[in-house]
């Protein structure tokens, strides 16, 4: 299985040179003096933070990602992150996770691992997989969005999900934030934010969350 599953991601990667929304939200997050980034693609979001003087590791399954990390001069290793990270307890003073755990069957044991590496906290986004563009999709009888083939997901995240996995492992939530749509429609985008804010299982599509090591 998990030759197909590298086979698949490095079919996924190209050199990348603009940051998605959850990447620019997490490069003004960070604090640490040394960041782990478990699932680092092709390294981009580490460029950015490697430039503000913070100490970086990245760590793929994707032998091609991993290439692509190394040219742009990052410290990267190809790991699988099904298995044990290959890192001392409280090694990094935080841990990256970002658009990682919907890739994985079992989320919950990379957290426990993220737990165990991270001295402060960790950041994870997460798309929404209950957003109200996705039921509309299914009241279609038309695939969700964020659950096409292309996309490799198979373990469908939402905001109640996330957090309780978040809580199950150690974390304690210190921030969210919710990217929703429409909001770049004058007028409109105002009733998105507030919408947002009430009501973010239905109006988010994706998740933002800085959680606090307990």
């Amino acid at each position: 299985m998990n030759h197909l599953i590298k086979k698949f991601q490095d079919s996924q990667w190209v050199m990348l040179k603009k940051l998605n929304f959850s990447k620019r939200i997490i490069l003004k997050m960070v604090k640490g003096k040394n960041i782990l980034d478990i699932g680092c693609g092709d390294g981009l979001l580490l460029e950015h933070i490697r430039k503000e003087g913070i100490i970086v590791k990245g760590i793929d399954i994707s032998a091609k990602a991993i290439s692509l990390c190394r040219k742009r001069g990052l410290d990267c290793d190809q790991v699988d992150i099904a298995d044990s990270l290959p890192f001392g307890n409280n090694s990094y003073d935080e841990v990256l996770l970002i658009d990682v755990l919907e890739h994985l069957f079992q989320p919950r044991e990379i957290l426990i691992e993220a737990h165990r590496v991270c001295r402060k906290n960790v950041y994870i986004s997460v798309p929404n997989f209950v957003s109200f563009p996705a039921r509309i999709q299914v009241l279609l009888g038309k695939t969700p969005e964020n659950n096409t083939p292309r996309d490799g997901h198979v373990y469908w995240m939402t905001y109640k999900e996330i957090i309780k996995l978040l809580v199950n492992t150690g974390f304690v939530i210190d921030k969210i934030v919710v990217n929703t749509f429409w909001e770049n429609i004058l007028i409109v985008k105002y009733i998105m934010r507030v919408l947002k804010k009430v009501n973010p299982s239905l109006f988010g599509l994706s998740f933002i969350i800085k959680a606090r090591k307990i």
